[in-house]
C-alpha cells in the first residue's frame, strides 16, 4: 500500500492557515489532518464543525478528520456535510463502534478507528473488515509536540500483522510524535499513513521536509 504524509493543522499557524495548507499541498502532502477536541476526552479543546468546513474550500486534498472527542455518533452528519473525506472515531468512547463506522461509510465517507497507546488492538479487531483505516496513536492524545512513544512500535507491527492477516483493505495510520527522527521506523514497523504536526510546520522547510519524508518510508 502507497506510502502517504499527513501534516496536521494542529502545528499550523491558526492565524494563517490558508497559507499553511497551500503549502503542504504544493509540497506533496497526501491528506489533511485535522484533529478535533473537546475538552472531555482529552485535555484540550481545538476547533470544530466551521474550520472544517472552510478548509474543505481551500483544498482538493482530502481531509482526515479525527473526532478526539466524547460521544462522536452525534456529530458525524454534521462533519460529514462540512467536507470531511475520512472521519476517525476512538474506539475507547464509541459505545457503539460498528454502528459508528458503518453511519460514516452511509455518509460516504472512509471510515476509521483510533486506539491510544494503552488501548488494546481487540478493541477494533471485529470491525477491521469495515474499517478504511486503523489509526494507532503514538502519544496520549491531546496536545501536539509529544514525543513518539517506542513502546507503540511492538503494537504497529502487530495491527499490520492483522491487517495482513485478514487481507483487508484498510491503511495503517500512526499517529503522534512524527517526524524526521521517527517516520522511518514507523514506517519500518508497518505504518502506511503518517500523521505529522511539528514535524513538519516547525521546519524550516516544510516542501524539503516531506520530500525528506517521502524518502525515509519508501513513498
Amino acid at each position: 500500500m502507497a506510502k502517504k504524509i499527513a501534516p496536521s493543522i494542529l502545528a499550523a499557524d491558526f492565524g494563517h492557515l490558508a497559507k499553511a495548507v497551500s503549502q503542504v499541498e504544493a509540497a506533496g502532502a497526501d491528506y489533511i489532518h485535522i484533529d478535533v477536541m473537546d475538552g472531555r476526552f482529552v485535555p484540550n479543546i481545538t476547533v470544530g464543525v466551521p474550520v472544517v468546513k472552510t478548509l474543505s474550500k481551500l483544498t482538493s486534498l482530502p481531509l482526515d478528520v479525527h473526532l478526539m472527542i466524547e460521544e462522536p455518533e452525534r456529530y458525524l452528519d454534521d462533519f460529514a456535510h462540512a467536507g470531511s473525506s475520512i472521519i476517525v472515531v476512538h474506539a475507547e468512547v464509541c459505545r457503539h463502534l460498528h454502528r459508528a463506522i458503518q453511519h460514516i461509510k452511509e455518509l460516504g465517507l472512509k471510515a476509521g478507528a483510533a486506539l491510544n497507546p494503552g488501548s488494546p488492538l481487540s478493541l477494533a479487531e471485529f470491525v477491521l473488515p469495515d474499517l478504511d483505516l486503523l489509526v494507532i496513536m503514538t502519544v496520549n492524545p491531546g496536545f501536539g509536540g509529544q514525543r513518539f512513544i517506542p513502546a507503540c512500535l511492538p503494537k504497529i507491527t502487530a495491527a499490520r500483522q492483522l491487517i495482513d492477516a485478514a487481507k483487508a483493505n484498510v491503511e495503517l495510520e500512526v499517529d503522534g510524535g512524527i517526524n524526521l527522527n521517527t517516520i522511518e521506523m514507523a514506517a519500518q514497523a508497518g505504518a502506511d499513513v503518517f500523521v505529522v504536526g511539528t514535524g513538519i510546520f516547525n521546519e524550516k522547510s516544510i516542501h524539503d521536509t516531506i520530500n525528506s519524508m517521502r524518502k525515509l518510508v519508501g513513498a
